[in-house]
Order: structure tokens, then sequence, then C-alpha cells
């Protein structure tokens, strides 16, 4: 159908030959399939001109639609190559989502107004096939085969506690604030550059789904518990390191989506802005 308008309005198989980039002989298959199967005759052909029956004249007008959404559809293709546009949904951890993702996104809303952003803060692994993410955010690599990842960055854990919290206080007195996704039994490896490395343990006095609700309750001085280095440089004034000489291993960070091929450029431009957010982000922490 799409053929059989570019031959009428191009004037002949030979031209529309040309303009489709085809030969002469494809396009004139084109048209004998299409008039057998409609059982009618679409055209009158001499050596010299064409013209369209009534038929052809009718079936014409539904064609050059056809084309005309066609061409719309590829030119609407195109423009979200040039600007991103449309809806995009974007999951990360409780403690990279607020100092992470959205300062990225924030900077991405003023830049492209067509942009349409959902984030889903959440310390699960969400399934981004059935929940229908378009990027994930998450620290460590992922098993899961069907997704493309991609490392962004790293940043470290601060085991940490009110600066006052620990005067007087042992650290096997100390309470640990845990987050959910540590459990009750804690263990941590310390190391130094000149010194011995050394295992912490502890068992959570009280547990917590919410990141946030981890750190308020270490800055109210409830207890001890891990803050990423960039939240603890950002509450220097209120927070401590319990070994302020030693230190955890890094956590890489992790972006991944669902896209095998292509990656859409408002998916492109969201990862971009995220990634260069972490190298600001732990750049600005002390090490």
């Amino acid at each position: 159908m799409s053929v059989f308008a570019h031959i009428v309005e191009a004037g002949s198989i030979t031209a529309a030959a040309e303009s489709l980039d085809l030969s002469k002989s494809v396009i004139s298959q084109h048209l004998k399939a299409l008039e057998l199967d409609l059982g009618v005759s679409l055209l009158k052909r001499t050596t010299r001109r064409q013209t369209l029956t009534a038929a052809g004249q009718a079936f014409y007008q539904n064609c050059k639609q056809l084309n005309h959404v066609a061409e719309s559809a590829w030119l609407d293709a195109q423009q979200s190559l040039e600007e991103p546009s449309g809806k995009i949904t974007i999951t990360a951890p409780n403690a990279l989502m607020e100092s992470l993702v959205t300062p990225a996104i924030a900077a991405l809303l003023k830049a492209h107004p067509l942009l349409e952003p959902e984030l889903v803060a959440s310390d699960l692994h969400l399934d981004l096939f059935a929940k229908d993410i378009d990027l994930a955010i998450r620290v460590g690599p992922s098993k899961e085969s069907s997704l493309k990842q991609r490392r962004i960055g790293q940043f470290r854990d601060v085991l940490c506690a009110h600066h006052r919290y620990m005067n007087g206080r042992t650290i096997q007195n100390a309470s640990y604030i845990a987050n959910a996704w540590q459990g009750k039994h804690i263990s941590h490896q310390f190391s130094a550059k000149h010194a011995k490395p050394f295992e912490f343990k502890a068992t959570a006095r009280c547990i917590s789904n919410s990141f946030h609700s981890c750190l308020s309750l270490i800055k109210d001085g409830a207890g001890i518990g891990l803050v990423p280095d960039f939240h603890e440089a950002m509450a220097s004034k209120q927070l401590v390191e319990v070994f302020p000489e030693y230190q955890l291993n890094s956590n890489s960070v992790y972006a991944l989506h669902p896209y095998s091929n292509q990656l859409p450029l408002s998916v492109k431009v969201c990862l971009n802005s995220i990634e260069q957010q972490l190298s600001k982000t732990t750049q600005a922490s002390p090490d």
C-alpha cells in the first residue's frame, strides 16, 4: 500500500523506484501482488503515462493517509533522539535517592521540559520488567542476566555515632542501629594502612526499613550505625567516626536497565547525569 501511494505520487514506476531506492522490478512486483490480492485494477498504464482507475482513486486516498501516519511516526521517533522526552521510571536505594538521584534529575528537569521522570525509592531489588522500570541504581553487581549493567562509581560506608554518644561508653555497650537489609547480626571488616585489619561484630538493637530513620536515630544519639561517606560529610558537625583510623571496603554503584540494543535518549541522559552526580558527591567527601 505504501509503495502504491509512492507510484501514484511519483507519476511512474520508474520515478517511484528512484525515490524509494528500489529496482523497477521490485516496485512492479509490489503493484502486481497488491492488485492480485485486491482483485481489482488500480492503475491504467501505457508506455508514456499512468492513470488511476475509479477503484484506484479511492484506494489511493487511504494509502496516502497510511504514508502520512508512517512519516509522522518516523519523525516523532527521530525527534526522540534529539530531545529527551516522555516518562522514565528510575529506582534507587533510599540512601542514594535523595543525595544522588534527585539532584541529578532536578538539573535535567530544568534543561529538558519534555522529560517526565518517576522516582521510586526502595531498598528492595524491584523487578524492572514487572514494575516497568527503565533505570535502576544499585549497590553491588547484579546476577540478573536479562539486564544490562554498568559500574558508575563507588562510595564507602562509615560506622558513625553522634559526637557525644561515645563519651563514657565502650564500643561493647553501644547500641547498633541497623537497616533492614543488614539483618540482626552485624559483622564489619575494618582495615588500615599501618594497622592489622579486624572484624567488628554486633547485634542490632534497633532495625528500620528506612535509611533516613536509621540516620535520624544515629544523629539523635540513639546508637551507632552505617552511614555512606557523603552523608557523613554533610552531617560532620553532628557525627563522628567510631573507628577514625580504619575504614570499610568501598561499595561499587551500578546502573541497570532492560534495554538490549539502542538505549533511549531519556535513559541515557539520566544515567549520565546520575553518574556525574555520584562523581561530584564522592569527590566532595573526605577519603
